[in-house]
């Protein structure tokens, strides 16, 4: 049985999914991980773990949904599209 902190089955294949997406789009824009990161109001670093599919190292991504929200505006995407619907 899982812990309550324990990411669901499956998730760190999805959080890698999802970074691959982000860096896809990113490079499509021509954008530097810094420049998004400043658009979007968070840290370099945090946005370098979003690619990675990571929050704090070996662990998988859970950033807030605002956030997830303004990097898909930055980028020019929808939420379907970042999670791969």
């Amino acid at each position: 049985m899982a812990r309550a902190k324990d990411p669901p089955e499956g998730w760190d294949e999805r959080a890698r999914q999802i970074g691959i997406r982000l860096q896809r789009a990113r490079h499509a824009l021509d954008l530097s991980q810094e420049e998004v990161a400043h658009r979007v109001g968070i840290s370099s670093y945090t946005y370098q773990k979003f690619e990675k599919g990571e929050s704090k190292p070996g662990t998988p991504m859970n950033p807030r949904l605002t956030t997830l929200l303004a990097v898909c505006g930055v980028l020019g995407m929808s939420l379907d599209e970042l999670v791969g619907r």
